[in-house]
C-alpha cells in the first residue's frame, strides 16, 4: 500500500501502468498510436462505440428514435476496444481527436459530419430528427439544463467514486468517502426532483432522461461498481421508480446490448448492423451457431 505522506514530486513524469484496471487506457499525449481507418458500414449513421454508460446513451437514443418511427436513424455500430487501444487508431482520432467512445459520423450530410461527446451526439439526433427535445422553450432550456447536468457530473461517478470504490488498485479512506459523499448528494437531487415530475423534463420523457439514466440508473439497479448496497440506492424511491419504468422500455433494452462485451451472453450484441441481429448475433446466439 501507498505510503499516506506522500508528496509529489515538483515535475510530474509519467508511469506506465499506474493507475489500475483501466491504465491501458490512459496516456498524458494526444493523438493517434497507430494507422488504422475506420470500418464503413451500410447506414448512414455510423457509430463507434463501447457498451459503457456513455456508450448505451447514444445506442439507447438510436433505439428509441427507430422504434419512433424514425427510419433514418438505421445505423451501424462498431465495437471500439478500449482496452485494446483501438481509440488511439489514426481512424478514430480522425472523428474524435480525444480519443474517447463514443464516436460518431453522419454519412447523410453533404459532407460526413463527425461528432463526439455523448451528450453532443444526443442532442445532434434529437435537433435531426425533432424527437426526444421538447418543442417548448421553457422545457427544452431545463432538458439542456439536465442533459449538461449529466455531463458534469458523471466524472464524480465514474472517474470518482467508481474508480476509488471498484477499480483503483488500493483502497483509500479518504477519496472513497469524499466521492460516495458527492455521490450520495446527486442521487438526492434526483430523487428529490422526482418526487414532483414523472421524467427529468415533467411529464415528456427526454434526451435528459436516457443520459442521465444511463449512468444513474444503471447504478440503481446494481449494473455499475456493484454498490447499490453500498449507496443504499433503495431508499431513492423516486429514483428507483423512474429508473425502473425506463428499464421496461424495449428500446432501452436493446440499446444496453449494442456494444457490450461483458455480462451475460443473450445480453452482448458486439456490433450492430441491422434490427434482426438482436434476435440473431446475440453471443448466446453465435455460440449455439457455432455448436
Amino acid at each position: 500500500m501507498s505510503d499516506k505522506t506522500y508528496e509529489p514530486p515538483k515535475v510530474w513524469k509519467w508511469q506506465p501502468g499506474n493507475g489500475g484496471k483501466f491504465a491501458s487506457i490512459n496516456r498524458p499525449i494526444a493523438g493517434a498510436t497507430h494507422e488504422k481507418p475506420l470500418p464503413v458500414g451500410k447506414h448512414p449513421l455510423q457509430l463507434h462505440s463501447l457498451g459503457t454508460p456513455n456508450g448505451i446513451k447514444v445506442t439507447i437514443l438510436l433505439e428509441e428514435l427507430l422504434a419512433a418511427g424514425e427510419s433514418g436513424a438505421e445505423y451501424d455500430a462498431f465495437l471500439v476496444d478500449i482496452f485494446e487501444g483501438q481509440q488511439f487508431s489514426s481512424g478514430f482520432v480522425e472523428i474524435n481527436p480525444n480519443s474517447k467512445i463514443p464516436a460518431m459520423i453522419d454519412q447523410s450530410t453533404d459532407n460526413p459530419t463527425p461528432i463526439f461527446e455523448s451528450g453532443s451526439i444526443m442532442l445532434y439526433l434529437a435537433e435531426k430528427f425533432n424527437k426526444f427535445i421538447p418543442a417548448d422553450h421553457a422545457k427544452r432550456t431545463q432538458c439542456l439544463s439536465w442533459l449538461f447536468w449529466q455531463m458534469g457530473s458523471a466524472p464524480f461517478v465514474g472517474g470518482g467514486f467508481g474508480h476509488f470504490y471498484a477499480y483503483a488498485p488500493e483502497k483509500y479512506e479518504y477519496p472513497i468517502e469524499r466521492y460516495t459523499m458527492e455521490v450520495k448528494r446527486q442521487l438526492d437531487v434526483l430523487d428529490r426532483h422526482l418526487a414532483n415530475n414523472q421524467f427529468m423534463c415533467g411529464d415528456e420523457y427526454t434526451i435528459a432522461d436516457i443520459a442521465i439514466w444511463a449512468w444513474y440508473g444503471t447504478l440503481v439497479l446494481n449494473r455499475a461498481y456493484d454498490a447499490a448496497e453500498y449507496l443504499d440506492t433503495k431508499s431513492y424511491t423516486h429514483l428507483v421508480r423512474w429508473t425502473e419504468q425506463i428499464a421496461a422500455r424495449d428500446a432501452v433494452k436493446r440499446g444496453c446490448k449494442v456494444n457490450k462485451v461483458w455480462g451475460e451472453d443473450e445480453d452482448q450484441l458486439h456490433e450492430r448492423h441491422d434490427a434482426s441481429d438482436f434476435d440473431t448475433k446475440t453471443q448466446d446466439k453465435l455460440k449455439l451457431a457455432q455448436e
